[in-house]
Parts: structure tokens; sequence; C-alpha cells
């Protein structure tokens, strides 16, 4: 299995450099609001390393100077001392653990905020281009690696430097025979660090690479159960499934191997820097060169050395890690593809709602165009219907219409102004859609009708419902208007789910209504509520039908007949089927079973 599969992108394979100039500007950026809590936090971390390294001189001193000569005057004042320390180092911790933690989660909710901000700007044509599993993952786990940057190795890194520093410099004061013998250590304690350092980053990276193709695995089967289920491939859903999470149990395996030697090696060279004190400390303990105390301060202070330099080690890997994650989220925010406000948007309290496509021509990749030149007028509470057979260009129309995308050439006009000098929420505004995939949102009835506003009118919600036909339905369910939905509305029939979304249109009143495929999933008695309802939708308003279905169009004022990107035909339903052409072969598709003759020429 490759980095491609199951919507998995090779950017997740990225280990990224440690340390990036670049990337770390930006990120200062987002630390910058904070930096006090940065300095109150590395003052508590450097006051906790001085109160470390106090412990082991005070016990150092309360041998030499009161244990061994049998001195009992201020012995219990040093003793107090002692115990004030480590209260000092509790809280000064407490406090550092704190404020990093708050640092990281305000610095990951900003961050956030950000790319929740910038994906909304962004066009369509971005997201057919971009999974949405890949999406989520910067805004959720890249985000939350940089928040272990900000909570744990930002700060900490300093308080370690400043623990192995201090620690060093306690032993060279001591005594410096000592220490340099103890140091000698180091090049192997160095050299196992490093070497296990990179064994323990490419584990790190394999796990996080087979943990994302899980994910990306259980949102693609989970989202379609319901065709697993149908077509009996839950066993081979197993299957795949068993091989992924063995996949990664191994990836996660390798790095318990790497930490079950690692930790013992570090003990192992412990031990020997310990023998190593206790063989050359003690000697000269019994020659009188050295004092038993100063010989327990070194055994202490070895014990707090080793741990900083392997937190160090760990600490890499974060830097690491939030560098390559940091990357990718950079990179998204970095992405231009918006659909841009005019400078000085043309303005109206209301129009008409005259709807005017000029030579558009439009392709969402390069080289394979889907409308060529497509040019009509739709006058003020007109109701034009567009048919056509799948992939001719319709759905396009209303995704240009609502600037979701705008056409390489030509113009679309509202009223004779260019729709491109509009503000797009205006436009948007002024533009009603109801879908045969309906979106619904969880929360209440009465949110997922009065959607874009924060304090909707109850009054007016019910009003939009009982016009629309879908207050006998809303009303039986428990809570009525404040009933909660499931996501995507799975507990409403695929009727209710299309009532409520024509709610949603009456609810926002607009001028130019768009029905795309809107009555093609429902069954009858639903279809006639709805064409009940739409009568009174419609009436005043310009109307574009985009239909399969050709019964729910014969009673508009004009039909547009589309093929392979192009208007070929146009008239009126009798018009259309005299000519023969393209709809008269629709019509004759879906009707010869239903009609014995068709109307004559």
């Amino acid at each position: 299995m490759n980095g491609h599969g199951y919507g998995f992108t090779v950017d997740e394979d990225a280990t990224g450099k440690a340390y990036d100039s670049h990337l770390a500007r930006r990120l200062y950026r987002y630390l910058r609001p904070y930096l006090a809590y940065i300095v109150l936090g590395t003052v508590c971390l450097l006051g906790s390393s001085a109160s470390q390294l106090a412990g082991p001189y005070l016990v150092g001193v309360g041998i030499d100077k009161y244990i061994i000569p049998g001195r009992l005057e201020g012995f219990s004042t040093l003793l107090i001392l002692y115990m004030v320390v480590n209260t000092a180092d509790f809280a000064l911790r407490f406090a550092q653990i704190y404020i990093t933690n708050y640092l990281g989660q305000r610095t990951m909710f900003d961050l956030r905020m950000s790319l929740f901000r910038h994906l909304q700007s962004l066009s369509l044509r971005f997201f057919d281009r971009n999974p949405v599993g890949r999406l989520v993952t910067r805004a959720t786990s890249d985000v939350e690696v940089l928040n272990e940057l900000f909570s744990t190795g930002l700060v900490t890194v300093i308080g370690d430097l400043a623990m192995i520093v201090g620690i060093m410099g306690a032993m060279l004061w001591l005594d410096w025979k000592l220490a340099l013998l103890t140091f000698s250590i180091l090049p192997v304690l160095l050299a196992v660090t490093f070497y296990f350092r990179k064994k323990l980053r490419e584990a790190f990276r394999l796990v996080r690479l087979r943990i994302a193709r899980i994910n990306a695995f259980l949102q693609e089967t989970l989202s379609g159960m319901s065709v697993i289920q149908l077509f009996n491939r839950q066993q081979r859903a197993r299957e795949q499934f068993d091989a992924l999470n063995l996949d990664h149990m191994d990836a996660h395996l390798k790095t318990v191997r790497n930490y079950a030697i690692f930790y013992p090696v570090m003990e192992l060279i412990g031990t020997v820097s310990l023998a190593i004190i206790l063989w050359y400390g003690g000697l000269s303990v019994m020659k009188g060169t050295l004092t038993f105390g100063v010989l327990v301060m070194f055994i202490q202070y070895v014990a707090k050395f080793f741990q900083p330099i392997s937190d160090l080690s760990e600490k890499y890997n974060i830097f690491q890690a939030a560098a390559a994650s940091s990357e990718r989220i950079f990179n998204l925010l970095d992405k231009q593809e918006r659909i841009p406000d005019p400078a000085e948007p043309v303005w109206c309290d209301r129009i008409d709602g005259a709807v005017q496509f000029r030579d558009v021509h439009f392709a969402y990749n390069e080289g394979d165009p889907v409308l060529r030149g497509i040019s009509f007028e739709a006058e003020a509470g007109e109701k034009i219907a567009v048919v056509g057979s799948t992939g001719a260009g319709k759905t396009t129309l209303i995704n240009l219409l609502s600037r979701f995308y705008d056409p390489q050439q030509g113009e679309i006009r509202i009223d004779g102004t260019d729709i491109r000098n509009f503000e797009k929420k205006w436009l948007r505004r002024n533009i009603g859609i109801a879908l045969q995939d309906v979106f619904i949102f969880s929360g209440t009835i009465r949110s997922n009708i009065a959607l874009g506003e924060e304090n909707p009118a109850l009054e007016k919600i019910i009003e939009a419902a009982e016009t629309i036909g879908a207050s006998e339905f809303i009303e039986k369910l428990p809570g009525g208007y404040d009933h909660e939905l499931t996501e995507r509305g799975s507990t409403l029939s695929v009727g209710q789910r299309q009532l409520l979304s024509f709610a949603r249109v009456m609810y926002k009143n607009p001028r130019i209504l768009v029905l795309d495929e809107a009555t093609s999933s429902v069954d009858t008695h639903t279809e006639f509520l709805i064409q009940k309802a739409l009568e009174k939708l419609i009436a005043g308003r310009t109307s574009l039908v985009i239909a399969h279905r050709l019964s729910t169009i014969r009673h508009v004022d004009r039909i547009i007949v589309m093929h392979h990107g192009k208007l070929v035909e146009t008239g009126s339903h009798e018009e259309l089927l005299q000519q023969k052409g393209i709809y008269f072969n629709l019509y004759q598709l879906q009707y010869k079973d239903q009609e014995a003759a068709l109307p004559e020429a």
C-alpha cells in the first residue's frame, strides 16, 4: 500500500527540519500576543531548576557541617531551608506547567481559528482537489503537534539546558578533577542519544503514517457502510482493516523496542558514571582530599544529569514533528484560491431578478470545457427550465450564477450588472437554491431552516414551514421546531429533508430561485405537496428549474435544452416536441411506456 491510498497524500510523509527560520518567524506571529506567558513560564522554570540544584548542595552541607561533626546547632534551620527549597520547586513547577499549557492551548485556538476562517474563504475549486479528511487533519492533528511544541517543548528546552549547564558548573566548582572524570562518559552518552534519536524519529514517522491510513480507511468505510452491507463486503473490509491495523501495530512495536533498549542503555551509562564517582570519589574521601558530603552531592547531581539529556533527545523529535506539521499548516494557509470581491461593490436594496448569460465558457479542468458559449436571458419573474442529459452542464450554471466559480470567458448579469461587481454575500443572499442532495446540519429544525441567522424569529420559521407543507411532520417530532437532528439529518426521510430545504428557501425569500433536481428523490405524495408549495414559492420570482423529470416542468414559461455544454434548443414544451430534436428524444425515453402516441409535428 502506498502513500496515496484512502485519501492519503504524500505530504503526510514529511519529517521536516528540526529548525526552519522561515517557519519559526511565522509561528512567532501566533506566539507574540502571549510573550508575557513565555517569559513568566521561563522564569518559573529557571527558578525550579535553581531549586533542584540547591537541594543536593544543602544535603552535602548538612552531611559535612552537621551530621559528621555531630553538630545540632543550626541543623534544624538547614532542614527548614531544604523543605522551603523543595516546596518552592513544587510551586514553580506547577506554575510553569500550567502557564506553558495555557500558552499552548491559546496559541492552538488562534491557529485553528485562522485555519477555519481561511478554509471558509477558499473557492469550491480548492475543495474539488483536496480531500476533506486531509483538511481535517491539518486543523486537528497537525495543530495538536504544535500544541505539544508550545506546551512541553519550547520553554522546557531552556530549562533542560539550564539544568545541564548548572549541574556541570556545580560539579566543576565542587571538584574539577572528579567532574572531568565523570564527564568522560559524555561522548558515549551523546553517541547513544543521537543513534536512538534517529531510530525513534523514523519509528514515529511510520506510526503517524499508519494511523493516518487507518483514519482515512475508517472514514471511507463508515461513510459507505450501507453499500458495504448491501454488497456483503464486510469480510473484505475486515481483511483490509486487519492489514492496516497489523501494519500500525508493527510500527508502534518498533518504537516500543527502541525505547525498551534506549532507557536501559541510558541507565547502564548512568550506572557506569556512578561507579566512576564511587571509585574515584571513594578513594579521595579515604585519602582526605574530598569530603563525604561532596561525594553525596556528586551522586545526586549525576542522578539529575541524565534526565535533561534524555529529554532533549525527545524534544528534538517534537521540534521535528512540529516543523513538518507547521509546514503543512502554512502551505494550506498560503493557498489563495479565492473568488475575489470587488474593491467597490455595487449595492442595491432590492433587485428585480433578471438573469443574463452572455457567451459563457467554463472548464473545471483546463482543456476539458463544460460550457461552450452559453447565452440566454431570463426576465424578472420568468420561469425557465434547463434540461439535458447527465454531464450537459446544467448544475454548472448554478455554480457560476452563485459565484462558486467564475467563467473563463463571458459574463453573467443580474439586472444588467455583471455579478462580479456584487459582493458575494449580497449576491448569494438574493439567490435561493434547493438541491437534490440536501445537507442537514446537526442542530434543531429551527436552526436548519433559518441558516445564517443568529436569532431567527420563530414566527417566520413556522410561516415558511407551513407554506411549504413541512409543518405537518415537524410538529409530530419530539420538541417540534426545537427537535435535535443528528448528523446529515439521518433520522429524517428523503422527502422530509427535501421539504426542509424548501422551507429554507421560503424563509430566505430570495428574488432568484434555483431548483436543481429538487423533486427527483421524493415519493408521489411528497412531490404533490412540494409541487403545491412551489406554486407559491415561484410566484413573482425569477426561477431556473433544472430537472430530469420532464413532467415537473411542463408549466414553465420556457425550456432550455443543453447538450455537451451547448444550448441547442429553446422553446415551450409543445414547441420543443414539435421540433423532434433532443428534447423530443428525452421525452420519448421517459414516457414511451406511459403514452402510446406522441403529439404530431
